[in-house]
This record gives C-alpha cells, sequence and structure tokens, in this order.
C-alpha cells in the first residue's frame, strides 16, 4: 500500500494576515484551542482597544469567570508581543495569558517557564506553537503544542501550607480536595486547584453555572451540585426542571430541586453520607464524588448545550 508523505506548511500559506485572517479564524474555532490547553474558553471580543494597541482576542475562563487575553503571532516570538501581553492582561484585568506563534525562541520559552514559576496561581502563561501540516495535496490539518504552561507541581508547593495556621476543618476539606482533583484530573476539562475551603467548582460549559461541590464536615455529607447564577437562574432554571424527568433517569438518582427555595440564585443537589473520622469512608465518598460529579456534567453540559 502506497502512503502519502506529510509536510509542514507555513500558515502564511492560509492566513495571510493576523487580524483580518487568523484572529476571526480562531475565534470562530475556539474549541480547537480548548482542547489543545484544557480549558473552556468563551470570546468576549476580538481586536480590543488598550490605549493605542489592540489585544488580539479577549475571552473568558468559563472555570473561573476571568479574562485571558489571546496575542498571535504569525512568526517566530519576538520581545515586543510579550510586552504587549503582559501590558494588555493588566489594562483588562486578565488573569491567564495565551501568546500563540509559529515558532518559539528557547528564551521566550524560558521567559514564559520562570513567570509560571514565580507568579501565584491567579495569573497563568501559556505559550503555544501553531502548525499546520499537509498530506500530498489534501486540506491542512492544524496543530496547537503546547510549549510552556503552569506547573502544577510547583504551584502546589507554593500554595497555602495545610499547618496549625488551618483549622481542623480547613485541613481535612483541602485534604478531601487533594485527592478528589487528582482522581477528577484526565477526566474532564479544566480541573481547579484544591483549596481549604467547603466547596469546589466544576465547569459545565457555560457561564454562571457549574456544578459547585460541597464539603461539608459538620453534617458528614459530600454534595455534587448544580449552581445556577441569579444572572440566567430565571430561565435556566425552569428550562431545567421542566425536563426533571429525563435529567434523573440519566443520572439515575432522584434530585433536589433548589430545596432552599433561593428567589435568585438556584441549585440542584445530589448528597452523600460519610464520616469524616473513618479514612475508608472518606475514600469511599471521594469516590462516589468523582463518579457522579463526572456523570452530572455529561448529562448537564448536553442538556445545556440545548438552550444555548
Amino acid at each position: 500500500m502506497e502512503l502519502g508523505k506529510l509536510k509542514q506548511i507555513s500558515p502564511r500559506e492560509m492566513w495571510k494576515h493576523e487580524a483580518l485572517d487568523f484572529t476571526p479564524w480562531l475565534a470562530q474555532h475556539i474549541d480547537e484551542l480548548n482542547t489543545a490547553l484544557g480549558l473552556e474558553l468563551e470570546i468576549e471580543n476580538t481586536e480590543v482597544a488598550v490605549g493605542p494597541y489592540s489585544a488580539d482576542i479577549l475571552a473568558k475562563d468559563i472555570g473561573t469567570n476571568k479574562y485571558v487575553v489571546i496575542e498571535n503571532q504569525l512568526e517566530k516570538t519576538n520581545h515586543d508581543h510579550i510586552g504587549k501581553s503582559i501590558t494588555y492582561a493588566a489594562v483588562l484585568d486578565a488573569s491567564t495569558i495565551i501568546w500563540i506563534a509559529t515558532d518559539f525562541t528557547e528564551e521566550h520559552q524560558k521567559a514564559l517557564d520562570w513567570l509560571n514559576d514565580h507568579t501565584t496561581d491567579e495569573i497563568s502563561f501559556y505559550g503555544v506553537q501553531l502548525e499546520l501540516w499537509q498530506i500530498e495535496d489534501g486540506k491542512p490539518a492544524l496543530r496547537f503544542n503546547v510549549i510552556s504552561k503552569p506547573n502544577l507541581a510547583v504551584r502546589q508547593a507554593a500554595k497555602i501550607k495545610v499547618d496549625e495556621e488551618l483549622s481542623e476543618k480547613r485541613k481535612v476539606q483541602f485534604e478531601f480536595w487533594k485527592q478528589f482533583a487528582n482522581k477528577l484530573a484526565g477526566k474532564i476539562p479544566s480541573v481547579q486547584s484544591p483549596k481549604p475551603q467547603y466547596w469546589f467548582d466544576v465547569t459545565l460549559g457555560k457561564s454562571h453555572i457549574h456544578l459547585s461541590n460541597t464539603c461539608n464536615t459538620n453534617t458528614d455529607t459530600v454534595s455534587v451540585r448544580v449552581y445556577i447564577g441569579n444572572k440566567i437562574s430565571e430561565t435556566m432554571y425552569p428550562f431545567l426542571e421542566n425536563r426533571k424527568k429525563e435529567i434523573e433517569e440519566q443520572i439515575g438518582q432522584p434530585l433536589l430541586w433548589n430545596p432552599n427555595n433561593a428567589p435568585r440564585d438556584k441549585v440542584i443537589v445530589l448528597s452523600y453520607k460519610t464520616d469524616f473520622d473513618n479514612e475508608w469512608k472518606i475514600e469511599e465518598a471521594i469516590n462516589w464524588l468523582v463518579d457522579y460529579t463526572i456523570k452530572f456534567r455529561e448529562v448537564f453540559s448536553k442538556i445545556i448545550k440545548q438552550k444555548m
């Protein structure tokens, strides 16, 4: 059997101009970048004015609800673009910078790695190499190579230390979420860093609605919880409630629908009883929460997309 020859082609053959061609294309195909980075970004705007200059793309990270600046370069990286990217992020109050280029110098890759290792987990830097490949005369195929991203191991070591400064309750919650995050990683996109707190958020692919799982050490209860913010609760909650039977059949459990009768923010909850003094019970609770987090995300994400 004869095989075709794979060759790399210049992105300039497909996109002649960064601002006029590539930026609009990327804004319409942001899922390609999401897949490469393991993020869930929504486009806010393109060519956003920042003084006399303009940021190529301003997006929002659904997982954190914070802004993301995307700077495009259909050429080798240079000092000008990294400086502009940081300036854009500062002016637009963005927490993430994504720098896309066809080739990264060793110095610029090291600069991004250094920034990731010496800043808090509130700020992230990604370097993404853009490539186009083609077999014979077929359609070109795009590949995003992530050459720099936040080092979770380094950041975890620099995060809050679980010591005598934390209450026993916070220590238990922090340890619970660390194990939960480790087991969830790789099974869904964009798993947040664990913190010593009551809740752990997971995205559902749309702003203002997400999973806000809970770990209640007072009642020995963990919960997977759909949290609907007040900006969309008046339309989204009735939409979901009208499909209650379908949702519960797919989840395999009856759910609590807005149990506190909140007038604005709404929640849909499934809870599990455990014992935080028993390691085996904690392990069971973590496994339960991972399983139902994945199931909730599959079921609710699919239905939410039908509303979008």
